[in-house]
C-alpha cells in the first residue's frame, strides 16, 4: 500500500492542499476527494503544494486533468507549487506547464492568485 496523505490549510482565500508521499492509482482517490471537498465548500482557488510529494503516476496526473476545467468554470483555478525536481520532470514531460501555473514556491503561487483576483 502506498503512503499518501493530503493536508488542508488556507492562506487568505486560497485553499492549500499539502500532498505527502506517493500519488498513484491506489491513492488518486484521496486527492479526488480533497478537490471535491474544496468544490463543495466553494473553495475553488486551490494551490497544490508538492514539496513532500515523492512520486506521481499517470493516475495522479489524471486527477488534475479531471478537475481543472470544472474548477476554472467555477471562477477558480488549480495552481501547483514547490514540486521536487523529479516530480516536476514528470509534469513537464507531459506538457502540464502549458495548462497549469507551476511555481517554485508556495508564496509565489499565492501571490499569483492575488494578482488574478485584482484583475
Amino acid at each position: 500500500m502506498s503512503n499518501f496523505s493530503v493536508g488542508f490549510r488556507t492562506s487568505g482565500s486560497v485553499q492549500i492542499l499539502d500532498l505527502h508521499g506517493e500519488l498513484d492509482a491506489h491513492t488518486a482517490a484521496e486527492l479526488e476527494a480533497a478537490i471535491q471537498k474544496c468544490q463543495q465548500e466553494n473553495q475553488v482557488r486551490i494551490l497544490i503544494n508538492g514539496s513532500d510529494l515523492l512520486y506521481i503516476s499517470s493516475a495522479g496526473l489524471g486527477v488534475f486533468m479531471a478537475y481543472i476545467e470544472e474548477v476554472r468554470e467555477s471562477g477558480g483555478d488549480i495552481k501547483i507549487a514547490a514540486l521536487q525536481a523529479k516530480v516536476f520532470n514528470v509534469f513537464d514531460l507531459l506538457g502540464f506547464p502549458m495548462l497549469f501555473d507551476i511555481m517554485e514556491s508556495e508564496e509565489e503561487a499565492v501571490e499569483k492568485f492575488s494578482e488574478a483576483k485584482a484583475e
